[in-house]
């Protein structure tokens, strides 16, 4: 969360998403990064090298990091993170003789990191259920993103939020300016004095309102008036 922007829009990296723009380069990259080739080698003795297909590291990397996802959904998933909140983190599971057996992204927003007395590096987890889990470097995988400390990457969405805000308001404004016939407000003058001004209201809105009513004849009577709402220019 962020707070408000010059738009006035309150802007996350849930509701950024809902942006067209935001999405599709957040896709884009995402499934660009996840279809990359990844591998482990390893050097010949003679010179050169191949692939370490034998390694534990290999399986997980390139096929499955978990029981739940392949390496695509993984890589796809920190990218998708990284990309909106500029980080990315996975657990770092380990069997009793120390080798990795499994990696399981981790939300960036229920993450923090910070350092003891000793200046070492530990991260502090909220689980959903509320109790947070220290975790220690050995434990996670940082893959932080653009920042000035080089620890902790800031959140793309975060610097951009003013003109995200402005995209979503644009996009509010225009919907609503089409669901109300693609014509600007007005205002209905009575020469005299009305007993219900709300039921007139509605039913005006009932008749023209919507953009399957757009081009409508209104028919005023009893003297009344429509003036529309416009900006003066110049």
């Amino acid at each position: 969360m962020f707070g408000g922007t010059t738009a006035g829009k309150v802007v996350t990296e849930q509701s950024s998403m809902q942006m067209a723009a935001v999405y599709s380069c957040v896709r884009i990259l995402a499934e660009a990064v996840a279809g990359l080739p990844l591998h482990c080698y390893k050097y010949r003795d003679g010179g050169g090298k191949e692939k370490a297909v034998d390694h534990p590291l290999y399986f997980l990397l390139h096929d499955e990091p978990n029981s739940e996802m392949t390496s695509f959904v993984f890589r796809e998933t920190l990218m998708t993170h990284l990309l909106l909140w500029g980080n990315a983190y996975a657990q770092i599971i380990r069997n009793g003789k120390g080798e990795v057996v499994g990696l399981y992204p981790l939300m960036p927003d229920k993450m923090t990191v910070n350092r003891d007395q000793n200046k070492e590096i530990y991260y502090l987890y909220t689980v959903d259920s509320g109790p947070q889990v220290r975790l220690s470097k050995a434990e996670v995988l940082h893959i932080p993103g653009l920042g000035f400390d080089g620890l902790v990457g800031y959140s793309p969405i975060a610097m951009a939020k003013n003109a995200i805000g402005m995209a979503i308001a644009c996009e509010e404004y225009g919907a609503k300016f089409f669901a109300n016939g693609a014509n600007p407000g007005g205002v209905l003058e009575h020469p005299g004095t009305l007993k219900d001004p709300v039921r007139i209201r509605e039913s005006w809105n009932a008749t023209f309102g919507g953009s399957s009513n757009a081009s409508k004849v209104a028919v005023l009577e009893e003297g009344m008036k429509y003036s529309p709402i416009s900006i003066r220019r110049g």
